[in-house]
């Protein structure tokens, strides 16, 4: 099967920007002042049709407009999500665009051309990638969004971009809303890494499963079931799942190492349903942990700025601790 991208060359568009606005701009531009790069003034609108990003620009933001509002991107709001950092969401959309302009590819079809003609809903998938360090460990993440949509600019892109900093190779998969859809293209995504690793210069040996609340079921369900349950052949399970906020309380006995963290004001997900998942988990045999953080509600993301700041940091050890090489 063959996976093809036709990469298109642009050129940065933008407002000059005052010293406050340059506030999550700076790790992507650094001192190279020829660029006038996105502020959180830019129009979301702007963005998606922005030319650096193609026909998937769209994909940045939800499908459906509904679960989103705000015009700009310092006033984005995803239904479900609290604590969303304007900075980060510049940064992102920055970094995605510099990558772009240099020519890097940023995004990858995880289905053909044939198989989108005949299911057309597949024409909105696809992994975007946040590359670290050639040939380092892969992490594949999974923004939750209720199953009804993706809310990746919180939950799955501010991921991919701290773990690419730290030089894993990261991996934002946009999937069809609805659980079974969702974890066949997740299962989907798995192969398509693992069978293009070599021309992407990444290592899927010991990879990493992560998501957040609807995200986090299909990491769970596919470390514990395995891509040979939802449409693909058998490839090996993760070395771990990093999951947030999700209520799922099912234990197959066939998790992987499996490492969680909640607020205790989650009204979606309950900390004790996910404490008691933990610890079954635990009871089995299999390492797990999970961090619990006073006063959060659901959606945190990276928690900067909160008391979960830094845990991203606790799950990337988790993981170390279960690479084999």
């Amino acid at each position: 099967m063959e996976y093809t991208y036709n990469g298109m060359k642009a050129f940065w568009s933008g407002e000059e920007e005052t010293q406050e606005k340059q506030k999550g701009v700076q790790s992507v531009l650094g001192n190279d002042q020829s660029y006038k790069a996105f502020t959180a003034d830019i129009r979301i609108e702007d963005v998606i049709k922005d030319p650096a990003f193609g026909n998937f620009g769209r994909l940045l933001f939800p499908i459906d407009n509904r679960y989103y509002s705000g015009d700009t991107l310092g006033k984005l709001y995803l239904t479900w999500y609290s604590n969303i950092n304007p900075n980060k969401t510049v940064e992102i959309v920055n970094y995605l665009k510099k990558r772009a302009e240099s020519g890097d590819t940023i995004f990858y079809d995880i289905y053909s051309d044939e198989e989108k003609a005949q299911d057309p809903t597949k024409e909105d998938t696809g992994l975007f990638f946040f590359r670290g360090n050639k040939g380092a460990k892969t992490a594949i993440i999974n923004a939750g969004g209720g199953f009804v949509y993706v809310g990746a600019m919180q939950d799955s892109f501010p991921h991919a971009l701290e773990l690419s900093k730290k030089g894993y190779n990261a991996f934002a998969l946009i999937y069809r809303p609805g659980a079974q859809t969702a974890c066949e293209d997740l299962a989907r995504a798995i192969a398509f890494l693992y069978e293009n690793a070599d021309e992407l210069g990444i290592d899927m040996k010991d990879y990493s499963l992560w998501g957040g609340s609807a995200g986090a079921r299909m990491a769970a369900w596919l470390g514990s079931y395995g891509t040979e349950s939802f449409g693909e052949k058998r490839y090996p399970r993760p070395a771990a799942v990093i999951m947030q906020y999700t209520g799922l309380s099912e234990v197959t006995g066939k998790e992987p190492p499996t490492f969680a963290c909640v607020g205790t004001n989650d009204g979606i997900a309950s900390y004790k349903t996910m404490e008691d998942r933990i610890n079954r988990i635990k009871a089995n045999g299999t390492d797990a942990e999970i961090e619990v953080f006073q006063g959060l509600s659901h959606g945190f993301g990276l928690g900067e700025g909160t008391v979960a700041e830094g845990w991203i940091n606790d799950a990337i050890k988790f993981w170390e601790k279960h690479m084999t090489e």
